[in-house]
Formats: structure tokens, C-alpha cells, sequence
């Protein structure tokens, strides 16, 4: 059963907020979070991720960048990270995690690009990963939740 999913990125402001509230929205028996690498805490969703998920419904208003905890990790049934790496330090980090991290387009083998700070078509790109990501993780959740 899958109860608690915790999204992580690198700094918390770009991918893993909006993964997150895509989840969210999909499927809301579920508590998410998110949660970055080297998070700027404190900070909001960048203005450009912010934009765009307004576009297609999805709020990132309230969301306050948060580190990655020992105590996230625990709690977590489940982890996604947006890449390889990210899931290799957390696994490295917290070896009691392996078997409950994944790249959230592991199934393709596919990295979520880093948009931070970059062109709208990049953002653009990373949200389309995003949303495949997504796709594939609803139908996975759907059948473990409860």
C-alpha cells in the first residue's frame, strides 16, 4: 500500500513542486510531498513552472522549497526523483531506501531535463516530461492505493 510519495529534484522550485501537484491532483487518497537535493529553501516555485501550471490548472502557489530529510525518506512509501543521480545519492545517502526509489520516467529510462534558469522551451520540455512521468505513475498508484 502506498500511502506517502515524496518527489525530489535538485533545488525544489522546478520539477519536483509541479510532479508533485500533478500527482496530487490525479490522485488525492494520496499524500505527496517533494523535497529537493540542494534545495533553496524557503524559496517558491520559479515564476516561469508557476506560469505554466496555471496554464493547465495545476496550482504551485502555496509551495515552499524543502530539504531532503532523513526523516522524508523514511516516511516515504515511495520516492521519485526526476534523475539517474538523484537516485543513486539517495540510495547512496539512505541505503534503507533502495527498492523504494525511482526516476519518474524510469520505465523509459529517461532523465526529467533541469530547467532551471533556462529558456521557456526547456521549462517546456521538462513539463512535458513531467506529464509522462505522471501519466505512468496515476495508472501505477491507482492500482496500489488502498
Amino acid at each position: 500500500m502506498i500511502d506517502r510519495v515524496l518527489v525530489v529534484c535538485e533545488g525544489n522550485i522546478c520539477r519536483s513542486p509541479l510532479a508533485c501537484a500533478m500527482l496530487a491532483q490525479a490522485l488525492p487518497g494520496i499524500g505527496f510531498s517533494s523535497a529537493g537535493t540542494h534545495a533553496l529553501v524557503g524559496e517558491g516555485a520559479d515564476p516561469l513552472v508557476l506560469e505554466m501550471a496555471r496554464e493547465r490548472g495545476v496550482s504551485l502557489d502555496d509551495h515552499v522549497a524543502a530539504p531532503l530529510t532523513d526523516e522524508r525518506v523514511r516516511t516515504a512509501d515511495l520516492i521519485l526523483t526526476m534523475t539517474k543521480v538523484q537516485r543513486e545519492q539517495i540510495e547512496l545517502a539512505w541505503p534503507y531506501a533502495r527498492g523504494k526509489v525511482y526516476r519518474l520516467n524510469e520505465d523509459d529510462g529517461v532523465d526529467v531535463v533541469d530547467p532551471y534558469r533556462r529558456h521557456r522551451a526547456t521549462f517546456e520540455l521538462a513539463f512535458a516530461q513531467i506529464e509522462h512521468g505522471v501519466a505512468h505513475w496515476r495508472v501505477v498508484l491507482a492500482g496500489l492505493a488502498h
